[in-house]
Protein backbone atom coordinates (compact mmCIF):
# COMPACT_ATOMS: atom_id res chain seq x y z
CA UNK A 1 0.00 0.00 0.00
CA UNK A 2 1.21 3.62 -1.01
CA UNK A 3 1.82 5.68 1.86
CA UNK A 4 2.74 3.23 5.56
CA UNK A 5 6.38 3.22 5.15
CA UNK A 6 7.57 5.11 8.40
CA UNK A 7 4.08 5.55 9.59
CA UNK A 8 3.31 5.57 13.41
CA UNK A 9 0.15 3.23 14.20
CA UNK A 10 -1.48 2.60 17.09
CA UNK A 11 -3.47 -0.20 17.22
CA UNK A 12 -6.08 -1.40 20.22
CA UNK A 13 -7.29 -4.84 20.90
CA UNK A 14 -3.81 -5.45 18.94
CA UNK A 15 -2.87 -8.60 21.11
CA UNK A 16 -4.71 -11.63 19.24
CA UNK A 17 -6.60 -12.61 16.66
CA UNK A 18 -7.01 -9.37 14.03
CA UNK A 19 -5.40 -7.18 16.02
CA UNK A 20 -2.17 -8.67 16.07
CA UNK A 21 -2.58 -9.97 12.15
CA UNK A 22 -2.78 -5.94 11.46
CA UNK A 23 0.12 -5.39 13.80
CA UNK A 24 1.72 -7.55 11.43
CA UNK A 25 0.75 -6.04 8.25
CA UNK A 26 1.74 -2.56 8.77
CA UNK A 27 5.03 -3.83 10.29
CA UNK A 28 5.33 -5.32 6.57
CA UNK A 29 4.43 -2.44 5.56
CA UNK A 30 7.21 -0.79 6.74
CA UNK A 31 5.11 1.06 9.49
CA UNK A 32 6.00 1.33 13.43
CA UNK A 33 3.68 0.06 15.79
CA UNK A 34 2.15 0.39 19.43
CA UNK A 35 -0.33 -2.39 20.26
CA UNK A 36 -2.70 -2.62 23.40
CA UNK A 37 -4.16 -5.27 24.68
CA UNK A 38 -6.02 -6.43 28.19
CA UNK A 39 -3.44 -8.81 29.53
CA UNK A 40 0.05 -8.12 29.85
CA UNK A 41 1.78 -11.66 29.28
CA UNK A 42 -0.56 -12.05 25.83
CA UNK A 43 0.24 -8.23 24.93
CA UNK A 44 4.48 -9.47 25.74
CA UNK A 45 3.82 -12.55 23.54
CA UNK A 46 2.68 -10.70 20.76
CA UNK A 47 4.99 -8.18 20.54
CA UNK A 48 7.62 -11.24 20.95
CA UNK A 49 6.48 -12.93 17.65
CA UNK A 50 6.26 -9.67 15.81
CA UNK A 51 10.02 -8.60 17.19
CA UNK A 52 11.90 -9.56 14.11
CA UNK A 53 9.09 -7.45 11.70
CA UNK A 54 10.42 -3.96 12.94
CA UNK A 55 9.82 -1.43 15.79
CA UNK A 56 6.93 -2.87 17.94
CA UNK A 57 6.09 -2.44 21.54
CA UNK A 58 2.86 -3.46 23.53
CA UNK A 59 0.81 -1.81 26.77
CA UNK A 60 -1.60 -3.59 28.60
CA UNK A 61 -4.67 -1.87 29.86
CA UNK A 62 -8.50 -1.88 29.67
CA UNK A 63 -9.89 0.62 27.12
CA UNK A 64 -13.34 0.88 28.91
CA UNK A 65 -11.83 2.51 31.75
CA UNK A 66 -10.66 6.22 31.40
CA UNK A 67 -6.95 5.18 32.97
CA UNK A 68 -6.60 2.43 30.70
CA UNK A 69 -7.57 4.30 27.37
CA UNK A 70 -5.52 6.87 28.45
CA UNK A 71 -2.07 4.65 29.40
CA UNK A 72 -2.54 3.36 25.88
CA UNK A 73 -2.39 6.27 24.29
CA UNK A 74 -0.08 8.23 25.98
CA UNK A 75 2.37 5.61 26.54
CA UNK A 76 2.22 5.38 22.34
CA UNK A 77 2.69 8.60 21.75
CA UNK A 78 6.10 8.46 24.06
CA UNK A 79 7.26 5.12 22.01
CA UNK A 80 6.20 6.37 18.34
CA UNK A 81 6.58 10.82 18.93
CA UNK A 82 3.31 10.91 17.57
CA UNK A 83 0.36 8.88 15.89
CA UNK A 84 -0.45 9.04 12.56
CA UNK A 85 -2.69 6.05 12.53
CA UNK A 86 -5.49 4.60 15.02
CA UNK A 87 -6.24 1.38 14.59
CA UNK A 88 -9.63 1.26 17.20
CA UNK A 89 -9.76 -2.18 17.33
CA UNK A 90 -10.68 -3.41 21.00
CA UNK A 91 -13.68 -5.42 21.63
CA UNK A 92 -15.62 -8.21 23.17
CA UNK A 93 -18.65 -10.93 23.01
CA UNK A 94 -20.51 -13.53 23.75
CA UNK A 95 -23.68 -15.48 22.57
CA UNK A 96 -26.98 -14.80 24.77
CA UNK A 97 -30.37 -14.78 24.38
CA UNK A 98 -31.77 -10.58 24.64
CA UNK A 99 -34.32 -12.12 27.39
CA UNK A 100 -31.42 -13.61 29.13
CA UNK A 101 -29.37 -10.58 29.10
CA UNK A 102 -28.35 -8.93 32.80
CA UNK A 103 -27.63 -5.29 32.83
CA UNK A 104 -24.16 -6.02 34.06
CA UNK A 105 -23.51 -7.78 30.72
CA UNK A 106 -24.91 -5.29 28.53
CA UNK A 107 -23.04 -2.47 30.22
CA UNK A 108 -19.47 -4.51 29.57
CA UNK A 109 -20.27 -5.25 26.08
CA UNK A 110 -20.90 -1.45 25.42
CA UNK A 111 -18.05 -0.20 27.32
CA UNK A 112 -15.38 -2.39 25.45
CA UNK A 113 -16.72 -1.97 22.28
CA UNK A 114 -18.15 1.73 22.06
CA UNK A 115 -16.78 3.72 25.20
CA UNK A 116 -13.52 2.46 24.90
CA UNK A 117 -13.57 3.28 21.22
CA UNK A 118 -14.62 6.72 22.02
CA UNK A 119 -12.01 7.37 24.72
CA UNK A 120 -9.13 5.85 22.37
CA UNK A 121 -10.46 7.99 19.52
CA UNK A 122 -11.41 11.12 21.29
CA UNK A 123 -7.17 11.06 22.61
CA UNK A 124 -5.88 10.26 19.86
CA UNK A 125 -8.01 12.91 17.85
CA UNK A 126 -7.14 15.62 20.06
CA UNK A 127 -3.43 15.04 19.86
CA UNK A 128 -4.01 14.89 16.09
CA UNK A 129 -5.78 18.22 16.01
CA UNK A 130 -3.27 20.14 18.36
CA UNK A 131 -0.67 18.91 16.32
CA UNK A 132 -2.33 20.07 13.10
CA UNK A 133 -1.43 17.28 10.90
CA UNK A 134 -3.12 14.68 8.94
CA UNK A 135 -4.50 11.63 10.54
CA UNK A 136 -6.57 8.52 10.05
CA UNK A 137 -8.85 6.63 12.59
CA UNK A 138 -10.03 3.07 11.85
CA UNK A 139 -12.44 1.88 14.31
CA UNK A 140 -13.42 -1.81 14.34
CA UNK A 141 -17.71 -2.37 13.39
CA UNK A 142 -19.64 -5.12 12.45
CA UNK A 143 -21.93 -6.70 9.66
CA UNK A 144 -23.95 -7.34 13.01
CA UNK A 145 -23.76 -3.19 13.12
CA UNK A 146 -25.55 -3.43 9.76
CA UNK A 147 -28.31 -6.07 10.36
CA UNK A 148 -29.39 -8.08 13.51
CA UNK A 149 -28.19 -11.15 14.66
CA UNK A 150 -30.37 -13.43 17.36
CA UNK A 151 -28.13 -13.89 20.72
CA UNK A 152 -26.39 -10.70 20.45
CA UNK A 153 -28.64 -7.83 21.03
CA UNK A 154 -25.95 -6.47 23.08
CA UNK A 155 -23.09 -6.80 20.58
CA UNK A 156 -25.25 -5.52 18.07
CA UNK A 157 -26.02 -2.52 19.54
CA UNK A 158 -22.51 -1.63 20.29
CA UNK A 159 -21.59 -2.44 16.88
CA UNK A 160 -24.06 0.07 15.17
CA UNK A 161 -23.16 2.86 17.91
CA UNK A 162 -19.86 2.67 16.21
CA UNK A 163 -20.79 3.29 12.68
CA UNK A 164 -22.83 5.78 13.64
CA UNK A 165 -20.10 7.01 16.03
CA UNK A 166 -17.84 7.14 13.02
CA UNK A 167 -19.60 9.24 10.40
CA UNK A 168 -20.35 12.08 13.66
CA UNK A 169 -16.23 11.81 13.63
CA UNK A 170 -16.03 11.89 10.06
CA UNK A 171 -17.86 15.15 9.75
CA UNK A 172 -16.61 17.26 12.65
CA UNK A 173 -12.76 15.89 11.91
CA UNK A 174 -12.60 16.35 8.39
CA UNK A 175 -11.77 19.89 8.47
CA UNK A 176 -9.09 18.53 10.14
CA UNK A 177 -7.57 16.74 7.94
CA UNK A 178 -8.45 13.33 9.53
CA UNK A 179 -9.90 10.49 7.84
CA UNK A 180 -12.30 8.68 9.99
CA UNK A 181 -13.57 5.34 8.70
CA UNK A 182 -14.84 1.77 9.82
CA UNK A 183 -14.55 -2.07 9.43
CA UNK A 184 -16.75 -3.93 9.15
CA UNK A 185 -15.84 -8.09 9.15
CA UNK A 186 -18.29 -10.65 9.08
CA UNK A 187 -17.27 -14.07 10.29
CA UNK A 188 -13.95 -14.36 10.72
CA UNK A 189 -11.72 -16.91 12.49
CA UNK A 190 -10.24 -15.62 15.45
CA UNK A 191 -9.53 -16.95 19.04
CA UNK A 192 -13.00 -15.13 20.38
CA UNK A 193 -15.14 -16.58 17.80
CA UNK A 194 -13.33 -19.72 17.97
CA UNK A 195 -14.13 -19.78 21.73
CA UNK A 196 -18.12 -19.14 20.78
CA UNK A 197 -18.30 -21.57 18.38
CA UNK A 198 -16.74 -24.25 20.68
CA UNK A 199 -20.21 -24.09 22.80
CA UNK A 200 -22.42 -24.94 19.78
CA UNK A 201 -23.60 -28.16 18.83
CA UNK A 202 -22.32 -29.67 15.42
CA UNK A 203 -19.81 -28.52 13.35
CA UNK A 204 -20.61 -24.95 13.41
CA UNK A 205 -18.77 -23.13 11.28
CA UNK A 206 -18.86 -25.20 8.59
CA UNK A 207 -23.00 -25.23 8.94
CA UNK A 208 -22.46 -21.10 9.21
CA UNK A 209 -20.29 -21.19 6.14
CA UNK A 210 -22.07 -23.14 4.08
CA UNK A 211 -25.69 -21.10 4.80
CA UNK A 212 -25.23 -17.45 5.10
CA UNK A 213 -21.63 -16.88 3.27
CA UNK A 214 -21.70 -17.03 -0.79
CA UNK A 215 -18.15 -17.45 -1.11
CA UNK A 216 -18.53 -20.65 1.59
CA UNK A 217 -15.58 -20.15 4.20
CA UNK A 218 -15.00 -17.65 6.91
CA UNK A 219 -12.55 -14.66 6.67
CA UNK A 220 -9.13 -14.50 7.61
CA UNK A 221 -8.07 -12.28 10.47
CA UNK A 222 -4.74 -11.49 7.42
CA UNK A 223 -7.60 -10.15 5.03
CA UNK A 224 -9.56 -7.73 7.48
CA UNK A 225 -6.18 -6.57 8.16
CA UNK A 226 -5.23 -6.09 4.81
CA UNK A 227 -9.05 -3.76 5.24
CA UNK A 228 -7.08 -1.55 7.92
CA UNK A 229 -3.91 -1.00 5.84
CA UNK A 230 -6.07 0.06 2.28
CA UNK A 231 -7.90 2.40 4.49
CA UNK A 232 -5.26 3.70 6.12
CA UNK A 233 -3.19 4.33 2.98
CA UNK A 234 -2.48 6.64 0.55
CA UNK A 235 -4.63 5.00 -1.93
CA UNK A 236 -7.82 5.59 0.04
CA UNK A 237 -7.33 9.25 0.40
CA UNK A 238 -10.78 9.81 -0.73
CA UNK A 239 -12.23 7.48 1.45
CA UNK A 240 -14.21 9.37 4.50
CA UNK A 241 -16.80 8.67 7.07
CA UNK A 242 -17.95 5.03 5.60
CA UNK A 243 -17.56 1.60 6.15
CA UNK A 244 -15.61 -1.22 4.40
CA UNK A 245 -17.61 -4.59 4.67
CA UNK A 246 -15.14 -8.06 4.62
CA UNK A 247 -17.76 -10.24 4.84
CA UNK A 248 -17.32 -12.98 1.75
CA UNK A 249 -20.89 -11.94 0.50
CA UNK A 250 -22.69 -12.64 4.16
CA UNK A 251 -25.00 -9.35 3.59
CA UNK A 252 -25.75 -10.18 0.07
CA UNK A 253 -28.01 -12.63 1.78
CA UNK A 254 -31.51 -12.36 1.06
Amino acid sequence: MRGLAGKRVLISGGSSGIGAATARRFLEEGSRVVLGGLDQAEVDAAVAGLATLGEVSGLAGDVSEEAGAARLVEGGLAALGGIDVLVNNAGTAWREPFLEITPGHWDRIVAVNLRGMFLVAQAVARHMVERGSSGVILNMSSTNGLGGEADYAHYNASKGGVLLLTKTMAVELGKHGIRVNALCPGYIQTPLNSSISSGLAGDFVTAYARDHIPLGRPGLAEEVAAGYAFLASDDAAFVHGTELVIDGGQLAIM
